[in-house]
Order: structure tokens, then sequence, then C-alpha cells
């Protein structure tokens, strides 16, 4: 049976529409990595993009509803593939590590996406909805079960996110050591309380690999 026109117009709308923003998301990664979230212009993306200015319009606003886009879709992607092998983990001391250590290690992976996140910093408003969700969740469970010892939740996850935003700057500067990440969470886990031969064991136990994450800036290895 054939398609209706009407429908296949609007479904042909709607892809291109979907690969207009995709090609924008994809392009701001890379202005924003070299540029910072401050200083790029809408000229600076319609150019990397090669749309016009009123096609940017028809999608976002300003460049700052742009790199909430960027940002939080992409960090929110990254947690999707690695929360899975987190919730497989029955300590909430050990999913803080895991956690952790994987998204540090994606960013690795995909340096163009790590460098922008570095850029962006830990600003609230720029980091996704699943990274405070998820890490506040393993972060609130390991003090309730006496695992961590921090007066309150928001502390833990801001020690925790500038442990992971630093260490990946760190790791894309190539001055890390290999255990980086390891020792990265050593140190923490220590901060918040665990004893030194736990504390090493939880660290440097070894961490199943995830799945490429979905989106237009994961489809290729840059």
């Amino acid at each position: 049976m054939k398609e209706p026109e009407d429908n296949y117009q609007s479904r042909v709308g709607a892809l291109r529409r979907e690969k207009t923003r995709n090609r924008l998301i994809e392009s701001a990664l890379a202005v924003f990595a070299e540029k910072g979230p401050d200083a790029p212009m809408i000229d600076d993306f319609i150019a990397a993009a090669g749309v016009a200015r009123g096609t940017f319009y028809n999608y976002f606003r300003t460049t700052s509803e742009l790199l909430v886009a960027v940002a939080g879709e992409s960090s929110d992607e990254v947690l999707e593939v690695i929360d899975p092998l987190v919730l497989n983990e029955p300590d909430p001391a050990r999913r803080v590590v895991v956690g952790s250590r994987l998204y540090m290690t994606m960013a690795v992976r995909y340096p163009l996406w790590g460098a922008f996140i570095t850029r962006v910093g830990t600003r609230r408003g720029s980091r996704g909805r699943l990274l405070d969700e998820y890490l506040t969740r393993d972060l609130q469970l390991a003090i309730d079960a006496g695992r961590f010892h921090v007066g309150h939740v928001t502390v833990a996850r801001d020690i925790a996110l500038g442990a992971i935003m630093y260490g990946i700057e760190t790791l894309l500067s190539g001055e890390a050591p290999d255990d980086y990440t390891e020792q990265s969470m050593f140190a923490l886990l220590r901060g918040f309380g665990v004893d030194e031969a736990e504390a090493r064991e939880l660290a440097f136990a070894p961490i199943a690999d995830c799945g490429r994450p979905q989106g237009v800036v994961f489809e290729k290895v840059v």
C-alpha cells in the first residue's frame, strides 16, 4: 500500500531537520573545544556547519542554548552506556569507582569530546542531567551504607566532579601515568574515609569496557 503523500513529506521533512540539527551539534563540538564556552559567536557555528543564519535560529536561539544542548546530550549519551555496568555493582563505593573511571576513559577514547567537556568545565547547566543524577545516587547510597564518611552528599558530589573533570584534562595532556584513573579513585576513596587496603582494592580492580555511545559526536573516533 502506497504511503500517503502528506505522510511521506512529513517524514522527509523530519529527517531533514534531524540531519541539520545533527550537523550543528557535531560542528559546535569542535568550535567549543577550540574556543571555549563563551568566546564563540553565532557566525562561528554557521560557518563550521555550512548553514545559513536563519537555519541556526530554527534550532537554537543563542550560543548558550547550543552549548547546553551539545554538552548535555553528549554527556547523557555517555552515561547511558556506562550506567548499566555501574548498576551491576552491588557495592555503592565500587559503583562510584566504575562510573568515574569509565567516564574519564571515554573522554580519552573520544578526545574531541574530552577537550570539549574540559573547556566547558563543571558548570551545572552544561554537564547534562544524568551526571548529577547518577553520581549523586551512588554517593548517597555509599554515605547511607556507611561506606563513605562525608557530611553531605553535595560536598561528596563536588569533590568527585572535580576529580573527574580535572582528571580528564590531565589524561588528555599526555602527562598522566598509565594508572592515573586508578590512582585518582584511590585518593578519592581515601578522602571519603575508606581504609587504605580496601581503597586500593576497589580502585585498582579491573572494570569491564562499555559500548559506543549513541549520537552524532560519537559516530567516529576523533
